[in-house]
């Protein structure tokens, strides 16, 4: 068995625990995963009890290095998804 829960494996398990269909089951974890995002899209948070919580962090622009010319560059300001583990999470996977 692979050490990797991917999305089809995840709607499996769903479907066998929940005793559902693997459509319903899909369909589930579609809407879990749209809903997260939008969330952070529109600048939320969403928070797991027990799990952990994803936000959106914001890097401000700055000037780094060309590594192939060495010459300084700007990079613009972005933003990127972030999750951080609850402690029951971390306490549970040691």
């Amino acid at each position: 068995m692979s050490n990797v829960l991917n999305k089809k494996l995840l709607v499996e398990t769903l479907a066998t625990k929940l005793d559902i269909t693997k459509k319903a089951a899909q369909e589930a974890v579609d809407v879990i995963l749209d809903e997260i995002t939008v969330t952070l899209k529109d600048g939320g948070k969403v928070e797991l009890s027990g799990f952990g919580k994803f936000e959106v962090k914001h890097r401000p622009a700055r000037t780094g290095i060309n590594p192939a010319t060495k010459q300084p560059m700007a990079i613009a300001a972005s933003k990127s998804p972030a999750f951080k583990a609850a402690k029951a999470f971390k306490d549970a996977i040691k």
